[in-house]
């Protein structure tokens, strides 16, 4: 009730600031003999003043002649009480100055109440569309305010085309200004050659005018300037700087509704050419998108989109907060998958279709840009999956999707892929045996670096077959960096002097002598790799000693005598049954009980 009375009283001081302002300007000596009402303002004026100029008017005093009307409500009117005050003013001849924030609203009272050259010369119509035709669409300013104006007036001032002229005006006006400015940067190298300046844009001013529209009329500008020919960046400029305002400073005001409309008219007008919208801007626009619930051909466009210059996203951009019930993930999984999706689908029509070379550039001439973008959204991938791997919520078939997402030579190396699984192993401590193998068969362990080959070495999360192969692919980095430093030593082939299988076991063999089979070589590996380091630091002690003795003598005495200890060392490659206490089978019989078995 009180709201009530607080919007009557609101009300009648409207109709009172009205009264008081034709007061100043109505023949107050003569007697009002009709009295007009428009929006609930009243207006005591005269017949005469009104029917000279007003069709309509005229028309409805002559309807009720023979009652001597008095009392006219004229509804609908458009502009309201504002516009039919500025009209009564031109019939009673006050001055007034027509501007860009009225020209529009002369133009629909003078339309409704008919006041054409046919009732009156230089009546309001005509008055108002030379205003418009010969200053306002001349102006690009002036018609970015007529259209605001417009907003409320529709859908009279489409009729009489107010929109369509400003429109077209702004389009035209934008394309000429950014034609002219193109010129004007044109100038000559120092080769004689004709060039494109690289001097700052000021031709795009306008970007900021448009961002007071409303977004239906703002999506029918942004299409005739597309028409027109402007071009896609200083289109793409001017989305992001209407959405900045509509979806940023108005986001506590604005509804969820208009939001959403917002977004889904933005992704729309979107250039097609690539790279021109920024790509922090697409991922802003998703996350509106997932949060507002647009439509799937939004969301699915701007995946694509992202997808299609995913190599240079940041792991902020694609951790996407979900929006769904509380069981679901932190992070919107799907959503991510599918944009990885696009670029691997990309990633290939890129392959074999090589004649778009436009759509890929790099700096870098050895690299092709398919693999430099695949290096690098692999590493991407593999800090998501590290950083959504600790969800409890987070199923192993997701976590598996997007790992394989990706083709298998896009890693290069396997570190990023192995922490993330290992994140995933300490965060879901519940998993079974097979789930864990099932997961673990995602790296190969041949592409791990040194240090997460030892980090996996000892890691007791890992599956007992994950350990044997990394134990042997260990082992084989380590007889390879021996024998590239000694390739004259006698060094008999890796399947001679070690037996391993890497974790493939004979399906003839039960389960048990499986599990047997494996941690006997898992600990026969170890203490293989264990005797290696010792061999290495005493490669490494003898280099020392090799640059010590060389810097004191240079004989060929020397050289030899040190060929010799040197070959006396590396003996041990030779065949290892002949000395029993270097057997790994035989050594490990003994050490078994100082070796705590982590499997």
């Amino acid at each position: 009730m009180a709201m009530d009375k607080h919007h009557h009283h609101q009300m009648s001081l409207t109709k009172s600031a009205s009264r008081q302002r034709y007061n100043e300007w109505v023949f107050r000596d003569v007697p009002s003999d009709i009295t007009i009402e428009v929006d609930g303002a009243i207006f005591s004026l005269h017949k005469f003043p009104l029917v000279s100029r007003s069709g309509r008017i005229r028309r409805l005093v002559a309807e009720h002649r023979d009652t001597d009307i008095s009392r006219i409500e004229l509804v609908s009117l458009p502009g309201g009480s504002e516009s039919f005050e500025l009209a009564a003013k031109f019939c009673y001849g006050v001055n007034f100055e027509i501007t860009a924030e009225n020209v529009a609203q002369l133009c629909c009272v003078s339309d409704y109440l008919e006041m054409s050259e046919d009732y009156s010369k230089n009546n309001l119509g005509s008055r108002a569309e030379e205003y418009l035709d010969s200053i306002v669409c001349k102006n690009l300013e002036m018609c970015v305010e007529v259209l605001r104006q417009c907003e409320n007036l529709l859908p009279l001032a489409d009729e009489l085309k107010i929109v369509g002229r400003c429109i077209d005006a702004v389009a035209s006006k934008a394309c000429v200004e950014q034609m002219a400015s193109s010129f004007s940067r044109l100038e000559y190298s120092s080769s004689g050659r004709l060039h494109m300046s690289k001097q700052a844009n000021c031709e795009d001013w306008w970007i900021e005018d448009l961002s007071i529209l409303r977004i239906d009329l703002y999506q029918r500008v942004i299409t005739a300037m597309k028409f027109r020919g402007v071009r896609p960046e200083s289109i793409a400029a001017s989305l992001v700087s209407y959405a900045q305002k509509e979806l940023t400073q108005k986001s506590i005001s604005g509804s969820n509704v208009q939001e959403k409309l917002v977004v889904e008219t933005i992704v729309c007008l979107m250039p097609v050419e690539k790279f021109v919208v920024p790509l922090s801007f697409l991922f802003g626009l998703l996350r509106s998108a997932v949060m507002l619930d647009c439509t799937a051909a939004c969301r699915l466009d701007l995946e694509r989109r992202i997808g299609s210059q995913l190599d240079i996203a940041t792991l902020d951009d694609i951790l996407i907060p979900s929006f769904r019930h509380a069981g679901d993930t932190l992070f919107d999984v799907d959503t991510v998958h599918r944009i990885l999706v696009n670029f691997s689908q990309q990633e290939g029509d890129s392959d074999d279709d090589m004649e778009d070379v436009s759509v890929f550039e790099s700096d870098s001439p050895t690299a092709t840009p398919s693999q430099t973008a695949l290096f690098k959204v692999s590493k991407l991938v593999d800090n998501y999956l590290a950083e959504i791997a600790p969800d409890a919520n987070l199923k192993l078939n997701k976590f598996i999707a997007i790992a394989e997402t990706l083709p298998a030579h896009a890693r290069t190396v396997h570190d990023g892929l192995y922490r993330a699984i290992d994140v995933y192993l300490k965060a879901h401590q519940t998993l079974s045996d097979p789930d864990k193998r099932r997961l673990c068969k995602l790296i190969d362990f041949q592409k791990l670096s040194q240090e997460a080959g030892a980090h996996a070495a000892q890691n007791e999360r890992l599956p007992l077959q994950s350990i044997v192969q990394v134990l042997y692919f260990e082992q084989l980095r380590l007889r390879s960096a021996l024998f590239c430093s000694y390739p004259d030593d006698d060094i008999k082939p890796i399947h001679q002097s070690w037996r391993i299988n890497s974790g493939a076991l004979s399906a003839a063999m039960s389960p048990k002598d499986n599990y047997a089979s494996l941690r006997r070589e898992n600990r026969e590996l170890k203490l293989e790799l264990a005797r290696m380091r010792m061999r290495l630091n005493d490669l490494e002690k003898d280099h020392v000693c090799m640059k010590r003795d060389m810097q004191k003598s240079s004989s060929r005495r020397f050289m030899k005598s040190f060929s010799k200890r040197i070959g006396k060392k590396f003996n041990i490659f030779g065949d290892s049954s002949s000395r029993g206490s270097t057997s790994p089978s035989r050594h490990s019989e003994r050490t078994d009980s100082k070796i705590t078995d982590r499997t």
